[in-house]
């Protein structure tokens, strides 16, 4: 009888990697700590560890972009910001959604890539965003924060991992798909003109809400769709698992 059959297993309510969860943990905890402190470090701390194009040009000087006294500091102090305005958000909602597409995304790239790599995939598709968002912006004082950078790094690279993501396959065992292919052409297509089309309008434009500009999104999203290759070719590969072409 039905009622007599065992209960199915239980399934997890989170079925993303643990490396995914906690580093929306990490980016969490970093904006609530902002928030615990008092107003003027909290606001220090925006200006210290958050993205400002007018730190590296020679043509701005600390009066004229309002910054601290120590600006632009030194060689590491400039270089910091390229990592850390990552763990910076402008407010909840920001995090949130960044959270969200995150845990869309990130699961595909950790589970091929294994936890260190997809780290350090996240963080220099990061970079890239940050470098895009500059030469677009030179000498703005304007701070910029996110991780939507990355995350759209790794959503280019999912775009390219998702067939093998098939329940037949062996994990990574399918190549990933070609960058010209159509699919991969017509989604970078969308993704470019949706965040141009942001930019012209403001919609999601950083600017003065804090939040991170567009450019950063299609920068970030380019070094995860060339960097995709090079990082699945680093990945640990189980005995008899046929190479990735």
């Amino acid at each position: 009888m039905a009622f007599l059959q065992s209960a199915p297993p239980r399934q997890p309510i989170f079925r993303a990697p643990a490396v995914v969860l906690w580093l929306i943990a990490g980016l969490a905890g970093l904006h609530a700590l902002r928030l615990w402190l008092p107003t003027a470090r909290a606001q220090d701390m925006v200006y210290e560890y958050a993205l400002i194009p007018a730190r590296y040009s020679h043509a701005f000087v600390a009066s004229q972009a309002g910054l601290a006294p120590s600006w632009p500091g030194t060689v590491l102090e400039r270089a910091v910001p390229f990592v850390s305005y990552m763990g910076l958000h402008n407010d909840w909602t920001h995090l949130v959604i960044n959270s969200l597409w995150l845990l869309a995304f990130g699961p595909v790239v950790a589970r091929r890539l294994g936890p260190l790599l997809f780290l350090v995939f996240f963080l220099i598709c990061g970079v890239a965003g940050a470098f895009a968002y500059i030469a677009f912006n030179w000498g703005s004082p304007v701070p910029v924060v996110g991780a939507s950078g990355a995350i759209s790094g790794l959503m280019a690279a999912a775009l390219r991992m998702l067939p093998g993501q098939a329940p037949w396959a062996e994990p990574g065992s399918v190549p990933l798909a070609p960058i010209f292919s159509r699919q991969i052409l017509i989604f970078t297509a969308v993704w470019a003109a949706i965040n141009i089309l942001a930019g012209v309008t403001g919609l999601g434009v950083g600017g003065e809400s804090g939040l991170i500009a567009w450019q950063a999104h299609l920068g970030g999203f380019l070094a995860g769709l060339l960097l995709c290759g090079p990082f699945d070719a680093l990945r640990p590969r189980q005995v008899g698992m046929p190479l990735d072409r």
